[in-house]
């Protein structure tokens, strides 16, 4: 993923309910527990955890039971010190204090909270990272540092992979042709990270890589499962003969919520969201815009995915009266610049939102040629009288207008070839008129035109029409 190109916008839940979600999840809210449980008899090692014969009375104050108990509660105390719920006053001592991050989660905003979060997530993901525990005792060597050598394992390179596995479940989940709040299988999302986009068939060697890319996640999802990251069904264990067996792909759809499941929550995609914007992905959110003028709304959704442009929309027009919000749109829409075309579409789509309190702006600017042509179309649909007949100049500049925006938009889509033949059809010489039009774009529209025709007769004219417009542009 390029962090050139921003990625499609995300709808996320408000921060107070976020705060909420935030509060209840298991580690968080137990790193809070102990943070509150810490007294001056409290010692911690030299590496700030608990030390080892603690661990059960914190185990119990957690109400935590069972083998795995004290691990839990040694995993909730490295959390509330890396968050600054609890502060090591004196590291020779071994003595603690309550930090000063711990008034934030009862009296802190929202903001505060969530910030909280955010560093216990990077937190558990640095552990995620991290290979078994009983290889790295294996792996340490005779002067007690670790032999990564003997651990095959990169530190760098694992960070990077699950970086690269969450940046995927974000974008499948924020993509409108995606799941959107629904699991993906762990498989897809393994093979996203091995499986060379424009390989056929997998070869063994690649199978073999998806299948150990899927154990390794199944581990990492199950370590960020409690801090409310996502929600994840791990692989079915009755699918390995034992322990030390990988399982096969699944054979077909039936069978691969066996091979795990997992989805982001709305908190995970606020904190992936985060971590993004912190690695310098562009990375909007719907709502961004709406305290923003109309220039800004325009241009800023102007490659967004239909349904996120429109959530967009409606947002920046809820806060204005509509009439203002008609004649500010049509204003921002003006130019004769690349971008222009496809500003005006997003104009006429959000005006299509605003309803009748619109028609004196669009009778405003009924002689603009720019944007009279829209607005005949706009007052036209509205059944508004007296709406003037459009001359064939001002037709064929919105034609021109109209296909460019679409260009922008979509490229060579299905839709635009549709667009593209009817145009053709319905207009006798189409071609011999059009390519006088002067606008900016006519000649880069006619050869699209070209391309996209499937009738060559018709595709040639298209050409030639585009050489007399470039020729006529001095181009």
């Amino acid at each position: 993923m390029s962090d050139s190109s921003p990625l499609p916008p995300v709808r996320l839940h408000p921060e107070a309910e976020l705060a909420r979600d935030a509060l209840s999840t298991p580690l968080l809210s137990r790193a809070a527990r102990l943070a509150r449980w810490a007294g001056p008899e409290t010692r911690v090692d030299a590496g700030g955890g608990l030390v080892e014969e603690q661990l059960p009375a914190a185990a119990e104050a957690l109400g935590l039971t069972g083998d795995d108990a004290a691990a839990y509660a040694g995993e909730a105390w490295r959390v509330a010190v890396d968050t600054g719920l609890i502060e090591i006053v004196d590291e020779e001592e071994g003595t603690v204090t309550t930090g000063d991050d711990l008034a934030l989660l009862t009296g802190g905003s929202p903001h505060d909270v969530l910030a909280v979060w955010l560093g216990t997530l990077e937190t558990v993901l640095a552990d995620a990272s991290v290979p078994d525990l009983d290889d790295l005792v294996e792996a340490v060597d005779q002067g007690g540092g670790i032999d990564f050598s003997s651990l095959d394992w990169d530190p760098d390179a694992e960070a990077r992979f699950l970086d690269g596995v969450l940046a995927n479940l974000y974008l499948l989940t924020v993509s409108e042709d995606g799941p959107g709040s629904g699991p993906v299988p762990l498989p897809a999302l393994a093979a996203s990270m091995i499986v060379p986009s424009d390989m056929g068939e997998p070869t063994n060697d690649v199978l073999e890589q998806v299948s150990d890319a899927m154990m390794r996640l199944d581990d990492q999802f199950r370590t960020l499962a409690p801090v409310g990251l996502v929600e994840f069904q791990p692989v079915d264990e009755a699918l390995m003969a034992d322990a030390d067996e990988e399982p096969a792909a699944p054979v077909d759809d039936t069978d691969v919520s066996r091979y795990g499941m997992v989805r982001l929550t709305p908190l995970g995609l606020y904190g992936l969201r985060a971590r993004l914007l912190e690695a310098g992905f562009e990375a909007p959110a719907v709502g961004d815009l709406a305290d923003k003028g109309a220039d800004a709304l325009l241009d800023g959704t102007s490659l967004f995915p239909p349904a996120a442009a429109q959530a967009e929309t409606e947002q920046w027009l809820a806060r204005r009266e509509p009439l203002a919000a008609a004649r500010e749109l049509l204003a921002a829409a003006r130019g004769s610049d690349e971008g222009a075309p496809l500003r005006r579409l997003r104009c006429q789509q959000a005006l299509s939102l605003v309803g009748g309190d619109a028609e004196p702006a669009l009778r405003e600017v009924l002689d603009d040629a720019e944007l009279g042509g829209l607005a005949r179309v706009w007052l036209t649909e509205h059944g508004a009288p007296d709406v003037p007949a459009p001359s064939e100049e001002m037709v064929f500049w919105l034609t021109i207008d109209t296909v460019a925006a679409q260009l922008a938009a979509e490229g060579n889509s299905d839709e635009l070839r549709g667009l593209v033949e009817g145009l053709a059809q319905q207009h006798g010489g189409f071609f011999a008129a059009v390519w006088r039009v002067e606008h900016p774009a006519t000649a880069d529209v006619l050869e699209a035109m070209g391309r996209l025709h499937p009738d060559k007769r018709v595709a040639k004219e298209a050409r030639k029409a585009a050489f007399k417009a470039r020729s006529q542009q001095g181009g």
